[in-house]
């Protein structure tokens, strides 16, 4: 595990100097070691963080004539079967690494090695002869892959903030992208919060050659339903091919532990690990008992024989961090649970360097709550559009009262009601907060390709593909890598797996979500496993206890304050914001997410225009 940066352009005598600054700005990511490679048209750095082949593993890495350069961030579990392949076919190795590995199986295989990769990845390999650069992200994109391109400028990087240093880099608000922020809390597409700085997406490549980038997707998400075979065989499935895979993400030449909270993911894949090792489990919770499901992760630490190691999170330290968070995140996530993670990953990096967690379950198998919408409003939806459409607007028209919701939502097609799990500001109340709106199409503009892709498929799947595509890329991920390696901590993700997601797009949805149950498949594989208390419990998410802390008169200040800052009326109606924050302190209506929003990105434009 690692971090990169690196550069295309004609060596000077600064050329060294500067890709040095940029590899201290991720330090964080790789503590152990670091080194570089400068050549008359290329430069790479990179920082090490060791877990494989302690002693001879260091990057960059060169092929037998040195004539190709590898950087690398991630970890690759099938690396040793390709490398025995690749020995067969005469390739000679000087490390047992598998970052060497990619390197030569691109040598042998080209692109299409990445058809062959199990893991999680973000690499750049420079062809010295050839001058050409080629790399990748892996498929469901677990490691992070940023590059700024103007004119002939390219930089590459595991994060942002690397570009800082870069003489060429012109740090510039992409403020055309705010609406999207406003209404998903990120950008759902490849770009940024930086103008001309772009994400390679999951599942792509690209080759950098005379000046001109060429982006490719090499690999996509494909639903393959089997219809023909019972819940009972999925349930064996399931439990087969993740048993292989926890143990395939256990590879580690140093000690691995897990994250562990109440719910059946991570409690699953705790369980596993612990059939192979005696395992270190982390959690947090908080001060307030009752947002805090510490209890339900000691209890089940001493079921399995676990050696728990805990932290509790108060008010102070939660709001003391947010700027670091919003730092370590290089755009705006105001997601709250990124800060108890940072919290929690802080604590088990004081024991080990790689864990092992629970993200993309729900995403696969079907976890969350709202997947079963689509069932509920199923037989709402038989009626004709026309129909739907007139109930809905006389239900518009209506006080609140029980069942508008279900009335006006469900007259509306799924492309149109379903963004992600909900909207934070929809396009009418973004216009009223933005301080100059900036012409934006409505949120499901950007989703709708998603939806096409999939159209042919019943609903409860296209919720599944758009958050695999969306949110879990764009949120889940970004926090996961970001708040771990914040602190140094390699995390891995055994539901993300090739081998899980062929299970998953098998799947049909009947055995994934019902009207009683979420993840009804992936459940019953856990039950053989798990304490059924622990098995089927309800999902709840990362619950955090900031709608109350908010109401706080020392926490209500320091928002107030923020939003009353000069910097703050360049973006919003600050009379607007001031007012959503006075109506949630006054119990008047639920402001955390909008509140939390705005608060998140200015600490964000703080940290990267003001301060630095």
């Amino acid at each position: 595990m690692c971090g990169f940066v690196g550069f295309i352009e004609e060596k000077d005598e600064n050329t060294e100097k500067v890709v040095h600054a940029m590899a201290d700005q991720i330090v964080h990511r790789g503590p152990d070691h670091g080194d570089y490679f400068v050549g008359d048209l290329a430069s790479l750095g990179f920082r090490r963080l060791s877990i494989i082949d302690l002693s001879t593993g260091n990057q960059p890495i060169y092929n037998e004539d040195k004539t190709k350069v590898l950087v690398y961030n991630g970890e690759i579990y099938n690396y040793k079967d390709i490398r025995a392949d690749l020995l067969d076919k005469g390739h000679q190795f000087s490390t047992k690494t598998d970052s060497e590995v990619l390197l030569h199986g691109y040598e042998e295989y080209g692109k299409e090695i990445l058809n062959k990769l199990r893991g999680m990845y973000a690499f750049v390999i420079w062809d010295i002869t050839a001058k050409k650069a080629f790399g990748a992200r892996d498929i469901f994109g677990i490691k992070p892959f940023y590059y700024y391109m103007k004119g002939d400028t390219f930089l590459f990087a595991s994060e942002i903030k690397a570009f800082l240093p870069h003489p060429k880099f012109e740090k510039e608000l992409n403020i055309d992208r705010l609406p999207e922020y406003l209404s998903f809390e990120y950008i759902p597409n490849e770009q940024t919060m930086f103008k001309n700085v772009y994400k390679l997406l999951g599942g792509h490549c690209f080759t950098y050659e005379n000046g001109k980038l060429n982006i490719e997707k090499y690999f996509d998400i494909e639903y393959k339903i089997d219809d023909e075979k019972p819940l009972e065989y999925w349930v064996e499935t399931i439990e087969k091919t993740f048993q292989n895979s926890t143990a395939a993400h256990e590879i580690s030449d140093v000690e691995v532990g897990c994250f562990l909270s109440s719910g059946v993911d991570s409690s699953y894949v705790a369980t596993e690990m612990t059939k192979i090792n005696k395992m270190k489990a982390f959690s947090v919770g908080y001060v307030e008992e009752k947002y805090s499901e510490l209890p339900y992760a000691e209890e089940f630490a001493k079921t399995i024989d676990l050696d728990i190691y805990t932290k509790k999170v108060s008010a102070k330290e939660f709001f003391d961090i947010a700027s670091v968070v919003q730092y370590h995140m290089d755009e705006p996530l105001p997601n709250p649970s990124a800060l108890p993670l940072y919290f929690v990953a802080q604590t088990a990096a004081k024991q080990v360097k790689v864990v092992l967690s629970g993200e993309g379950a729900d995403e696969l198998f079907g976890g969350y709550n709202y997947y079963q919408e689509p069932l509920e409003f199923e037989n709402y939806q038989k009626l004709p559009l026309f129909l739907r459409k007139g109930v809905s607007a006389c239900a518009k028209r209506l006080p609140p009262m029980h069942g508008k919701h279900f009335l006006v939502k469900g007259s509306l097609p799924i492309e149109t009601r379903f963004i992600r799990n909900n909207y934070v500001f929809d396009q009418n109340e973004r216009q009223k907060i933005m301080a100059h709106p900036v012409k934006a199409p409505d949120p499901s503009v950007l989703t709708k390709p998603y939806f096409d892709k999939v159209k042919k498929l019943d609903d409860v799947t296209k919720m599944q593909y758009v958050d695999i595509h969306s949110w879990m890329l764009f949120d889940i991920l970004q926090k996961a890598d970001k708040m771990s390696m914040a602190n140094s901590l390699e995390l891995r993700v055994p539901f993300l797996d090739r081998e899980m997601l062929k299970v998953a797009m098998q799947i049909p949805a009947r055995y994934r979500v019902t009207k009683q149950a979420t993840k009804l498949a992936l459940r019953q594989a856990a039950i053989r496993q798990l304490p059924p208390k622990t098995a089927n419990k309800k999902k709840l998410g990362f619950p955090v206890p900031l709608n109350d802390w908010l109401k706080q008169d020392e926490y209500y200040q320091r928002v107030k304050d923020t939003f009353n800052k000069d910097y703050a009326k360049k973006f919003f109606n600050t009379d607007y914001a001031l007012q959503l924050l006075e109506d949630h302190k006054a119990g008047k209506s639920a402001n955390m997410k909008k509140v939390w929003s705005i608060y998140c990105f200015l600490l964000w434009y703080e940290e990267f225009f003001i301060k630095r």
